[in-house]
């Protein structure tokens, strides 16, 4: 697991290359007189936590991102708006919390366009000149990942790739990278040993989870030079010293306990920030970021007014104000029906499930297709073998409210929800979330029966056919299906079909 990060150890691992004038200087949006606009570069990577190098995870080699870390700034607590792609992606694009929005169901893109006068946030930069793109990873002739939870009546892009537009033309450009999405891509270059892998407490110590979590970080590698070929292209063509470059992960981890949940593993996101000559270099961040924060902060470092409906924060300005928290929500994932809300500040962070009665393992068609853990998790909790912190994920339902010392338990396993020594704390976050909730959270609840009924058959069905791609029944049993995870991981399967 990552250790603690400081400014000294960040440059000591970053091998800061950046000169001495370029560290010093700090930022300046809004310098007297003509300036050229920036171009704006979203590097975006689908499921990934901050288990970079540059964040103090020693086992993983990821050069590029530290090097573009040591040139700008890098943000140690931003988070996404909720722990699934459609509806965290929903936000960002609008500068608006998916709730707020009617975007929080997952996958739900062909139901409603926006309320007015939420737009895409590329019309703002289109109306200013700027030419817009969204390619996809390596292979920016490919429309990138869009995947919102709403219609719109215009083009979202004008292409796929900054080398389209007009000469000189400013542009707005996001490239999607799929990695570190399951399934995972090995790295042959640099093998990780799953026997010095640091699994999280809350996992097994099994050579299942080893190999799995193994798997991810060696993604993250493969993530990490197919990112610095992007970069070095940018320089390439010239753009470099123009370009403000943000990159991100779109939500957290695909493990157990991470994508879809409001734990740090499902919304606590990498976030560096480079602009050469406005942004200081070499610079650790601790302010609370809020994905949605990226529309406005990009708005205004282009010299672009946001719009006054916009939720989130300029976090580049000379006159930020710094926010207390940040607020996540999940709900619907294909046909699993959840409804949680989480707020955290600087320290703690309290979480209100909508459904306690409900178990954490509501059966989902992806997770039981691409998560061996949880067949583990559920073989040895029948078995009586998990541990305290392993087994809390496992109950047959939930407590209403969790709330977690993230300074003192940053593994969330000790819920401190019913201790009276934390009650003042409890309450603070509690008034704070029904606030947040009054205020932004638009969505109709329950959703509607036959939509869900229509997910849920979706689900099953989409479950079926991944299955028999493998040869496999929906009824194996776990035991037998546990066995196919064993050689899967051992490398004996390699036809195995991509899937979503």
């Amino acid at each position: 697991m990552q250790s603690e990060l400081t400014r000294r150890t960040f440059l000591q691992r970053t091998a800061l290359t950046t000169t001495a004038g370029a560290a010093v200087l700090s930022t300046t949006l809004f310098n007297c007189g003509p300036r050229k606009k920036p171009n704006i570069l979203w590097i975006i990577s689908e499921d990934t936590c901050p288990d970079l190098g540059c964040y103090g995870n020693e086992i993983v080699h990821t050069p590029h991102l530290d090097k573009l870390a040591s040139e700008g700034t890098l943000f140690t607590k931003a988070y996404a708006t909720a722990p699934v792609c459609s509806p965290a992606r929903s936000a960002f694009m609008t500068g608006m919390y998916q709730t707020t929005i009617g975007a929080q169901q997952h996958r739900t893109f062909y139901e409603k366009p926006l309320p007015e006068p939420v737009q895409v946030i590329t019309e703002y930069f289109r109306q200013e000149g700027y030419f817009v793109s969204n390619g996809q990873g390596t292979v920016p002739e490919s429309s990138g990942k869009k995947d919102w939870n709403f219609i719109i009546e215009n083009p979202a892009f004008d292409g796929t790739d900054w080398r389209q537009r007009e000469e000189g033309q400013p542009f707005f450009s996001q490239f999607n990278f799929r990695l570190t999405h399951r399934k995972f891509e090995r790295d042959p270059e640099r093998p990780i040993d799953a026997d010095q892998v640091d699994v999280p407490p809350y996992y097994p110590d099994h050579p299942i989870t080893r190999r799995d979590w193994a798997n991810y970080l060696e993604s993250l590698q493969v993530l990490d030079r197919q990112i610095g070929a992007l970069l070095q292209r940018l320089e390439d063509d010239g753009l470099a010293e123009d370009t403000i470059v943000f990159y991100f992960g779109d939500h957290g981890r695909p493990h157990v306990r991470g994508k879809q949940w409001l734990y740090e593993g499902g919304i606590h996101v990498p976030l560096i920030v480079r602009w050469p000559g406005h942004v200081k270099a070499g610079k650790v961040d601790d302010q609370l970021v809020s994905l949605i924060d990226l529309a406005p902060t990009s708005m205004k470092s282009a010299g672009i007014k946001p719009p006054d409906h916009l939720q989130g924060k300029d976090v580049l300005g000379r006159w930020n104000r710094k926010r207390s928290e940040i607020y996540a929500a999940r709900d619907r994932c294909d046909g699993t029906v959840d409804r949680i809300r989480c707020v955290r500040d600087g320290r703690y962070k309290l979480i209100k499930n909508y459904y306690p009665e409900r178990p954490y393992t509501q059966f989902n068609g992806y997770k039981k297709f691409r998560y061996p853990a949880l067949t583990l998790m559920q073989i040895l909790h029948e078995k009586g073998e998990l541990t305290p912190a392993q087994q809390h994920f496992m109950a047959n339902k939930r407590p209403e409210y969790e709330l977690y010392d993230l300074q003192n338990d940053p593994h969330e396993i000790d819920n401190k929800a019913d201790d009276p020594d934390y009650a003042d704390v409890k309450n603070k976050l509690q008034t704070k979330l029904e606030k947040w909730v009054q205020k932004t959270d638009n969505g109709t609840y329950p959703e509607d029966q036959e939509k869900v009924q229509q997910a849920i058959e979706k689900m099953h069905r989409k479950f079926k056919e991944r299955m028999a791609s493998r040869g496999l029944s929906v009824d194996i049993s776990n035991e037998e299906y546990l066995e196919w995870w064993k050689d899967y991981l051992a490398g004996e399967l390699s036809n195995e079909e991509e899937g979503v």
